[in-house]
């Protein structure tokens, strides 16, 4: 393995790494975040304050500050009723004609699956939600969440409730579609000749429940996204509190977590002015901070057409096809990387993925079939990459000989010189590995965003792998070891042991670093498969798998190729051959090689002035 292949391959490392401990915010950066957080909603609190003192004050965020609501008759005895389809069971209390609970048949929660529960999975419970509206009256805010509905007419698919005061009404309508996972939710208000219709409101905000393995990292994962009208997609920070005031009208947004999502879209854009986000953890010591996953908030600005607001609510899955068919750019919320890594995944890696699976193939076989595919595909890549690491180790040993001819680093244009011509007359080329390995990367660092991603993978079992969506374990200790954790994952150790003896393989030609104080790139190639078992050891059991495979196969291959494609001693004879050949020729120099010499030329020449 050639120094460019051994840099290649560092650098993937690296990557990978930062691509871990990237998504770990550290103590103080939480501090700082939640600090921000508060001297903000203090600074919204203070420019909302009225003039007149509120008997009561209440708590304040920086989502949407709360006041002390116009009361009106609480005495009535709160009902739930609820419609459902063959997707969705959605109960609504008439107190606020709100939605209390969702639950997501065909799903079940981590909790319920590992002891065989068919029971449906609950996004949120009563408590957790509200979706409400804010009406500024002459006196005071109207929360329309704490207000008294009457259920007016109810059907299997269809649900109205209706507030009425001498200031006017509000009635909420609810659709759930046959067979989807969205609700058409209307509002409708009459009377209340007192107040702005700018100045109404809206109020949405979740406390998601834990549904899967590892709440850590479940909890990591989710956050807001929403789609700005000219600005286009955005999102708060996964690892922290974080709130943003909209700097552009919103189209929809997303109440998000690792595999499922509530996803809120008005048929008119709120209005970026008044429109606040936020996303909030759970104090250390609060009810809800090992069940429900994160707070989220809406504040918004809503565009009233006729006294009528008109949205769409999806409660549903995290799959690619399924966002794509409710909005063609609901799929943004999937963090499948950046840029080229994101197109790798859309147009080659999910298309695959998502035909094995569609025919009835297993999660575990449909990943095996994938990575043959995919290094099928890369044969050519890496054959090029066996071949130049071949006449690498076969030059080797003349490259030894010319380090140890210019030991001094005044030498190194004189020794780069030589070098270059020793490549140029063998056929060989120092780069020739490098470009491959350049051409593999992408594929690698996507499948890293793909597999902890793909909603296919989700309670998919495969040999001792119970979810390959989670870590798998065949040991847990019962204790938090640091850094290592609380299990021990099969395949991220394979994925390790087959990584050593990959680097053990094509370390042979491996130049030392001839330099003083030059860090000795064995001892880092070494390393590295010995700090993944410490990053990949929580990670999902899919993606430890696939890079066990893949790096299996190239294994595989090498042994292939040296035993019956490529006569290594054969290939020194052409060598030899090329390089008596070229000796009897005068060729023209290349470029490169002409500014060398006229570098050594100059260098030479600032010595000799020196000595003088």
């Amino acid at each position: 393995m050639d120094r460019n292949t051994t840099i290649g391959l560092v650098l993937i490392g690296l990557l990978l790494t930062v691509f871990s401990i990237v998504n770990q915010p550290s103590k103080e950066e939480i501090a700082k975040r939640e600090k921000a957080q508060k001297a903000q909603a203090l600074k919204a609190k203070k420019s909302e304050e009225k003039a007149k003192k509120l008997k009561k004050k209440t708590s304040s965020n920086s989502a949407v500050s709360a006041e002390t609501p116009v009361s009106y008759r609480s005495d009535f005895k709160e009902q739930i009723v609820a419609l459902e389809n063959e997707k969705l069971r959605i109960e609504f209390t008439n107190r606020g004609g709100m939605i209390s609970a969702v639950y997501l048949k065909g799903f079940s929660s981590y909790s319920n699956f590992a002891k065989n529960n068919k029971k449906a999975l609950c996004l949120f419970k009563a408590g957790d939600a509200v979706n409400q509206l804010i009406i500024p009256t002459k006196k005071g805010k109207i929360y329309t969440g704490t207000l008294p509905f009457e259920t007016k007419a109810t059907s299997d698919s269809k649900l109205e409730m209706k507030f009425e005061s001498e200031e006017g009404s509000v009635t909420q309508k609810y659709q759930l579609n046959k067979g989807k996972f969205d609700l058409d939710y209307k509002i409708a208000i009459s009377g209340w000749k007192d107040v702005s219709r700018k100045n109404i409101g809206f109020y949405w905000k979740a406390d998601l429940l834990k549904t899967e393995r590892l709440f850590s990292e479940q909890r990591r994962i989710s956050t807001v996204c929403y789609e700005q009208k000219e600005q286009g997609f955005n999102y708060l920070s996964e690892t922290s509190n974080d709130y943003s005031n909209a700097e552009d009208d919103i189209n929809w947004i997303a109440f998000k977590q690792s595999y499922f999502s509530a996803i809120l879209k008005p048929s008119k854009p709120f209005l970026k002015d008044g429109t606040k986000i936020a996303i909030e953890n759970y104090k250390e010591g609060h009810k809800k901070q090992w069940t429900h996953l994160k707070k989220y908030q809406l504040r918004a600005t809503p565009q009233l057409v006729n006294d009528e607001l008109s949205f769409n609510l999806y409660f549903g899955p995290n799959d690619y096809q399924v966002l794509k068919s409710y909005d063609s750019n609901y799929d943004d919320i999937l963090n499948l990387g950046w840029g080229l890594f994101r197109w790798i995944n859309l147009y080659a890696v999910q298309p695959i993925f998502d035909l094995l699976i569609n025919n009835g193939i297993g999660a575990g076989i449909a990943i095996l079939l994938l990575t043959l595919i995919l290094k099928t595909v890369l044969m050519p890549v890496q054959w090029k990459m066996f071949v130049s690491s071949v006449k690498m180790r076969i030059l080797k040993p003349q490259v030894d000989e010319l380090n140890a001819k210019y030991p001094k680093p005044e030498d190194a244009i004189k020794k780069q010189t030589e070098m270059m011509t020793l490549y140029r007359e063998s056929g060989a080329s120092p780069l020739a590995g490098c470009l491959p390995m350049l051409i593999q990367m992408p594929i690698l660092l996507a499948v890293f965003r793909f597999f902890p991603t793909s909603f296919s993978l989700r309670q998919q079992s495969f040999l001792w792998a119970e979810d390959l969506s989670s870590y798998d374990s065949i040991w847990d200790f019962g204790f938090y070891l640091w850094p290592y954790g609380d299990h021990v994952s099969l395949f991220t150790l394979l994925m390790s042991i087959t990584t050593l003896v990959y680097t053990f393989m094509n370390s042979g030609n491996m130049q030392q670093p001839q330099q003083p104080g030059m860090p000795n790139m064995k001892v880092i190639m070494y390393i590295f498969p010995v700090m993944m078992i410490f990053f990949f050891n929580n990670y999902s059991a899919g993606l430890s798998y696939y890079y066990f495979i893949s790096t299996l196969i190239s294994i595989l291959m090498m042994v292939i190729i040296k035993q019956f494609f490529v006569d290594e001693e054969k290939l020194r004879l052409k060598m030899e051959e090329k390089k008596a050949a070229s000796a009897g020729k005068e060729k023209k120099k290349s470029r490169f090689q002409e500014r060398l010499e006229e570098m050594q030329r100059k260098q030479q020449e600032m010595l000799k002035n020196k000595k003088k």
